[in-house]
């Protein structure tokens, strides 16, 4: 397999002018062609499964179930869902309006935005940089792909794969760190969208403020999870811990750190301690279930978390720099000044607060910056749905985790310092389209437009009136005075 090779920085605005031209050659608009395009994006998953699931495990030790489940199944599917319905994504909509509009045929059309970019993450590094992909070349645009450098090996495979399957007039893929990323975002995109940290997406946005370009930013959090003292302890830790060490808890969605009611706790870590073993056996380090740190420098953060909490560490604690192995680690008492508190853990290590009240937990969500998943554990409906009235996320989960990202009808993204819009199924084909507002009007019955010109009259008003507006109806005015 080869080595990761940057984009020489000079082809870089090249090759974005290459995209450029040849979308206003309208290459890219014919459905057909967005058809093949996403046919291609299928088969390039369908026919090198073994050559992902070797890239992939070289970043990530990453085991091939959770390999399908997140990324190549998941891509697949995307395909094929936008292959089925994009002739009814893409078709115009008619509106409703009032008795003189009606006649003019006002409707929505769905219109390529032009060139667009899109950012992966590593940690997903197939699925966080081709999901958007397909909804971007269903709508009809022209795309530059930057994976993330961090995932060298997967990043090497896409490039070498992709234009054996893509159109390389229209879909390029370019490589880098932060110096060709850096000349990437100095061009004209259309719109930008990226995975990853808030620091970086402040710089992506901060980029596409001086083109006026639109973004879409899915970033991360400190997700936390509800733990009501009702709940099925069992149940609940074994989700818990499945949502927490998947892709060894590198995913921007898993469960960050614990609010657990006071009285269940050592329970929780009892049944949380006898998931590890039965998903893992007594060794994680020799599971072929159990991934790895991406790199030394994740791995020395995630050391100096573990190497400065106050908590006490019940559950795992082992390390092997070499190895860059970290064990799943459960971290008890913890108390909000805790380093581990600070920021994002994202990696195997979960904080347990205990609480006395559920408010507690609330009022400290709502302090801090809005996650962008929230999770509850609970019989009581009731409460469920007070934690949620009360907090605000990207998305919630009652009775689970990580599971809301495998469902393609639900938005996906964060809210504030979470991240800006959501994607995933059809909501990735609107992003990346623009709803071009479009009216057709007769060139006949002219005369009867003469009462929209001057010089204007009473009556002309009168009739203007009537044909534009609707009239208040007797629950209309009851509305409006407040009697209903």
């Amino acid at each position: 397999m080869s080595e990761l090779t940057y984009t020489p920085i000079d082809d870089i605005p090249q090759i974005v002018q290459e995209l450029r031209a040849t979308f206003l050659t309208g290459l890219t608009r014919p459905l057909a062609y967005r058809k093949e395009q996403l046919k291609g994006l299928h088969n390039l998953i369908a026919e090198n499964e073994a050559l992902f699931k070797e890239s992939v495990y070289r970043d990530l030790r990453k085991p091939p179930q959770e390999l399908m489940a997140g990324e190549t199944g998941a891509i697949r599917q995307e395909a094929i869902d936008a292959i089925k319905h994009l002739d009814q994504w893409a078709a115009p909509q008619s509106v409703k309006t009032t008795l003189l509009n009606r006649m003019n045929k006002p409707h929505i059309r769905k219109t390529p935005l032009g060139t667009v970019l899109i950012i992966g993450a590593w940690n997903l590094p197939i699925n966080l940089l081709l999901a958007p992909a397909v909804g971007a070349i269903a709508a009809g645009n022209c795309v530059i792909l930057k994976p993330s450098e961090v995932s060298t090996h997967t990043a090497a495979l896409l490039t070498r794969l992709l234009p054996k399957y893509l159109d390389p007039r229209s879909v390029r893929i370019i490589n880098g760190a932060a110096a060709e990323t850096t000349v990437l975002l100095e061009q004209k995109f259309d719109h930008m969208f990226y995975t990853g940290s808030g620091n970086i997406g402040k710089v992506i946005m901060a980029a596409a403020a001086k083109q006026l370009t639109p973004v879409t930013l899915e970033l991360g959090g400190k997700s936390p999870a509800f733990v009501s003292k009702d709940v099925d302890i069992a149940v609940a830790a074994r989700r818990l811990t499945f949502g927490k060490l998947f892709n060894t808890g590198q995913a921007c969605i898993a469960p960050d750190y614990l609010i657990v009611e006071r009285g269940i706790e050592q329970e929780l870590v009892k049944e949380m301690k006898l998931a590890i073993q039965e998903f893992y056996g007594a060794s994680p380090q020799t599971s072929q279930s159990y991934g790895r740190i991406i790199n030394k420098n994740h791995f020395n953060r995630l050391k100096r978390l573990l190497d400065t909490t106050r908590g006490e560490i019940v559950v795992g604690g082992d390390t092997q720099e070499d190895d860059l192995y970290i064990a799943p680690t459960i971290v008890l008492d913890v108390k909000l000044d805790d380093p581990l508190m600070e920021a994002e853990i994202f990696g195997p290590i979960l904080p347990i607060w205990v609480v006395d009240t559920i408010n507690e937990g609330i009022e400290y969500v709502n302090r801090n910056d809005q996650p962008l998943a929230l999770y509850v554990y609970t019989h009581n409906m009731k409460l469920a749905d007070h934690i949620l009235e009360n907090t605000r996320s990207g998305g919630a989960v009652i009775n689970d985790s990580l599971i809301q990202f495998m469902v393609t009808a639900l938005p996906f993204g964060g809210t504030g310092p979470s991240g800006i819009g959501n994607y995933h199924g059809k909501r990735t084909f609107d992003i990346f389209s623009h709803e071009r507002a479009t009216l057709v009007k007769n060139l006949g019955m002219q005369k009867a437009l003469t009462i929209s010109y001057p010089p204007y009259t009473e009556k002309k008003t009168s009739w203007l009136d009537w044909l534009l507006f609707d009239k208040v109806k007797y629950a209309d005015n009851a509305i409006l005075k407040g009697k209903l």
